[in-house]
């Protein structure tokens, strides 16, 4: 069992940057290392990090992917988990696939 990973939403909290961290209001972007839309194929049953993703943000969904490619179902069918980047986090869409 194969997972997809597709990337469904960079969000950015522009409210709690102006409150929190006012100098750097305007100037922080929603995450640049990824775009929405883009799709990433991890191989089951223990899957790598795919080249280009975030360590930290494998870290986060790492536990999703594998349970997608051991089981072939992620929680609840279909999981939306995102990175801990509370300022500008990154939401996922995790979802088996069957493997040839």
């Amino acid at each position: 069992m194969n997972a997809l990973i597709t990337v469904v939403k960079r969000g950015m909290n522009s409210d709690l940057i102006e409150s929190y961290f006012p100098e750097r209001a305007g100037k922080l972007t929603p995450c640049s290392r990824y775009q929405d839309g883009q799709v990433f194929e991890v191989n089951g049953p223990f899957p790598e990090k795919p080249e280009g993703f975030c360590d930290w943000a494998w870290v986060d969904i790492h536990q999703i992917v594998a349970m997608a490619c051991i089981s072939g179902q992620p929680p609840a069918g279909l999981a939306f988990p995102c990175c801990t980047d509370g300022l500008r986090p990154v939401t996922f869409r995790v979802e088996a696939v069957e493997t040839e």
